[in-house]
């Protein structure tokens, strides 16, 4: 793993560690529910980022006899684990806000109002910094992180919302505002279930081998028209592994050449695959004779 990446996840790691403590005595001690849930939500997120790091530099380790095709999964691995924290933090969000509704509300305090505020300027610039260099270096768990700071944001903004409400309430004497911390923890909950459920998909799709995207296949079947003596692309399959792509192609070649020229065109298809998709990591090229009957070739469609 990039030292970028790495010097990411721990700022993450410590960061959550320190917000937990924060959200937690604040929220004990001034009697905010919404913010002792997003304080559990942040311990989650400790667990998760430890889950990151630890899958993200296994990932990086090279090929060995056991594993011939690398360790990229474990990052897929890693993300799903963060999904799954995502959601079960969640869903103890609703708990704690509908039990909420059901007991007399606590004092709404400016303290914890000022920790939910920097909670969230906090979260939103680590969401900025992780997303950046997840995205630069093709980091997946470092990328679930990032959406993990982003749920985060959400949490602490909806903690905000509900106690500037419940404090304009007791400040006005407005009715049922105290309820407001309790209410805006629902919404925001559905929000970060739906976020980890986006996650948790794509974690999937990853460990089951899903095709990359039909504008990646695309791309891949126009730079192998581009090689010399490429009649045909008769099939392309590509999956992610990791923050690599894994790619298996068939093409179809003239007939009359020789093993040493068919060798060559495969291996001028994978370079020049390799060099114009910096992502892919491998290419295996199965080449088929091309018999020139006065048809024209026809650009097989991306299998």
């Amino acid at each position: 793993m990039a030292s970028k990446s790495i010097l990411a996840v721990w700022v993450s790691l410590i960061s959550n560690v320190l917000l937990t403590l924060l959200k937690i005595i604040v929220g004990l001690l001034f009697g905010s529910k919404v913010l002792v849930a997003d304080g559990i939500h942040n311990a989650g997120d400790v667990v998760a980022t430890i889950a990151a790091l630890t899958s993200a530099m296994v990932s990086r380790k090279p090929a060995d006899e056991d594993h011939p095709y690398g360790h990229g999964k474990a990052e897929a691995i890693a993300s799903g684990i963060v999904a799954i924290i995502l959601v079960m933090a969640a869903l103890l969000m609703v708990y704690k806000s509908i039990e909420s509704l059901f007991v007399p509300p606590a004092e709404a305090s400016w303290i914890a109002l000022a920790a939910a505020l920097v909670s969230l300027i906090w979260k939103q610039i680590l969401y900025m910094y992780c997303i950046r260099i997840g995205k630069a270096e093709n980091s997946r768990s470092l990328i679930a992180t990032a959406y993990d700071h982003i749920a985060d944001v959400y949490a602490s903004a909806a903690a905000s919302i509900g106690i500037g409400i419940s404090l304009i309430g007791e400040a006005y004497h407005i009715p049922y505002t105290e309820y407001g911390d309790p209410v805006a923890g629902i919404i925001v909950s559905y929000l970060v279930i739906r976020l980890g459920y986006k996650m948790g998909r794509e974690s999937v799709d990853i460990l089951m081998d899903k095709n990359i995207t039909n504008e990646q296949l695309a791309m891949l079947s126009s730079i192998i028209y581009s090689v010399p003596n490429v009649k045909r692309v008769d099939s392309i399959r590509a999956r992610e592994l990791g923050n690599a792509i894994i790619v298996d192609v068939k093409v179809s070649v003239p007939n009359h050449l020789t093993v040493q020229e068919g060798h060559d065109v495969s291996r001028e298809v994978k370079k020049t695959i390799m060099e114009r998709m910096k992502q892919v990591a491998d290419v295996m090229v199965h080449l088929n004779p091309w018999y020139d009957d006065g048809q024209e070739a026809v650009p097989a469609r991306p299998k």
